[in-house]
């Protein structure tokens, strides 16, 4: 019996999987992977077949779920669907908060406090087609769409296999499609299946505010998070120009990296978002009137074929323009405080501008590899921090052994990293998105735009053909949490590649606390629209 077809039973059971608050990192992670591992084995096909149905786990406690439906006439030919099932936090969310997972009531609510929401929202909501929630659009309805896909293939309605995933921790380190990759070659080499593609489906992302068009995605887009120690020289509030502020270093180089236009990256018609700071915070632990003598800032850089080093040149550059302009600010302000108070004396900075791979040479240069080793160790051990806070912990540490060359930037990067991946020019792929493209037109007269690009990262990126050869040696030698805590492996990245599509459902503001989801093209054309598309990755010739 089917229960996952119609536009109301679609609602149902997005509703139901909202309902786990799944943000990344907590246990209703692990609840709404077992709660959909429930729903299927409660299907005849795994009752008959419970072998096809699998929860593994990753290193942390929580679990992935892997489930596989054979086609009734023997076959190796397989597409992979791939889904998250964590969401971010709600906080944003104000006094509506207790309502984030509760869509229909949040979205009742709404609409008798419409003047709470932007003019954007106030429309869609008024029009009575969108479902407003945390995880609605990014991505449970992904989830919910792939899940009646999966039962379509349970009563017998494609001519190939499919093999579902979803997985936690998409949102911060994607450390659940990174432990998927040995289990997609468990299931190939068990089952003797052949990857034909894997099928994402993120939603429809607006390329500007106002956007209403529709798109489908042939890759997704890179991203690097770089990291900026700055560490500045420590004295008292009542002797200012003995010293230099950290917060004044960072703030300068925040004004030489936040939307930089250097870093906006251009591949055809398609353009990358600016960078934009993720941490922006000094490192004082307590008040006093001593001056904040570190501070660290992360960005997000995403990227399409630029390399690695290309990046990094682009942010030393930065680095060195923030540089120049913390020295021009010092001298500045001491030559305006010798001439008001009649006095003259030496306050001549100079801030240096270095990689993490360059500070931990001199620390070991200076105290030796053993010393810079025993010194991580105990970091290690006493770990108590997240993968961003305990890389510059690491930072810290190596600065604190080379005190004498502060004041110092220092750049290194920190998890996680995306590689940016295509199949723009794989001729199956094509043939799929063209064919689906002049469908959607034919039948429901929307025009669909082809992009190469998914612009707001996903699991794709460790699946799919990179763009280039993306050289990540660099990446490894300035990231100071690789191989503490943390294993950046270039080769596992890719242990498993094939073609890539990303064909989701249309919402609006991922992230926000006006996510919401559209009803009629996601539950009652897009179904027929990813039906379509599977048929023709398994028939492209028919």
């Amino acid at each position: 019996m089917n229960k996952w077809q119609t536009k109301d039973e679609l609602v149902e059971l997005l509703c139901s999987l909202v309902d786990y608050p799944s943000i990344t990192g907590t246990d209703a992670e692990i609840a709404i992977i077992q709660y959909i591992e429930h729903l299927l084995s409660e299907r005849s096909y795994f009752k008959e077949n419970p072998e096809h149905l699998s929860l593994d786990p990753l290193d942390d406690g929580r679990q992935l779920l892997s489930a596989l439906v054979k086609a009734d006439k023997t076959t190796q030919e397989t597409v992979v669907l791939v889904s998250h099932i964590d969401v971010v936090d709600v906080e944003d969310y104000g006094p509506f908060i207790n309502l984030a997972f509760r869509p229909k009531e949040l979205t009742t609510e709404l609409l008798k406090n419409l003047g709470h929401l932007p003019n954007d929202a106030q429309k869609d909501l008024q029009s009575g087609e969108w479902l407003f929630g945390r995880g609605t659009m990014d991505m449970k309805a992904g989830l919910t769409l792939q899940l009646s896909m999966l039962e379509r293939a349970m009563n017998g309605q494609f001519p190939g296999n499919l093999l579902l995933l979803v997985v936690p921790d998409e949102e911060v380190n994607s450390s659940g499609m990174l432990a998927s990759l040995p289990v997609l070659n468990r299931w190939k080499e068990n089952e003797d299946l052949t990857y034909l593609a894997c099928l994402n489906s993120e939603p429809v992302f607006r390329k500007h505010p106002g956007d209403e068009n529709y798109y489908m995605y042939m890759g997704s887009i890179g991203k690097v998070l770089p990291g900026f120690y700055c560490y500045g020289k420590e004295t008292h509030v009542g002797e200012p120009f003995n010293g230099l502020n950290a917060n004044v270093m960072i703030s300068y180089l925040n004004q030489e990296l936040e939307l930089q236009e250097d870093f906006i990256e251009q591949a055809g018609e398609e353009t990358t978002p600016p960078p934009v700071s993720l941490m922006n915070r000094d490192l004082k632990e307590e008040y006093s009137v001593q001056t904040p003598i570190s501070a660290i800032s992360m960005y997000n850089i995403l990227f399409m074929k630029q390399s690695i080093q290309e990046i990094t040149n682009k942010l030393v550059q930065a680095s060195n323009r923030a540089k120049i302009r913390i020295e021009e600010h010092h001298r500045k302000k001491v030559k305006a405080f010798m001439e008001r108070a009649r006095i003259s004396f030496d306050s001549t900075i100079d801030v240096k501008v270095m990689l993490y791979e360059d500070l931990y040479k001199e620390a070991a240069k200076r105290h030796g590899e053993q010393e810079v080793q025993r010194r991580q160790n105990l970091l290690i051990t006493n770990r108590e921090e997240g993968d961003r806070d305990f890389s510059t912990l690491l930072v810290q540490d190596l600065a604190y052994l080379c005190k004498d060359l502060a004041p110092m930037i220092v750049l290194f990067y920190s998890p996680p990293f995306y590689p940016s991946v295509s199949s723009k020019n794989h001729p199956q792929v094509q043939d799929v998105l063209g064919f689906v493209q002049k469908s959607l037109k034919d039948t429901a007269e929307i025009d669909i735009e082809l992009v190469e690009f998914f612009p707001g990262l996903s699991d794709l990126s460790f699946i799919g053909p990179m763009t280039s050869e993306q050289k990540t040696g660099l990446l490894k030698q300035n990231m100071p949490i690789d191989k503490k805590g943390y294993t950046f492996d270039h080769d596992a990245l890719h242990a498993v590649t094939m073609p890539i599509i990303n064909i989701g459902p249309l919402g609006k503001d991922a992230h926000q606390w006006t996510e919401r989801l559209e009803l009629t093209y996601s539950f009652e054309i897009l179904p027929n629209v990813l039906h379509q598309a599977l048929v023709r990755l398994f028939q492209p010739n028919e």
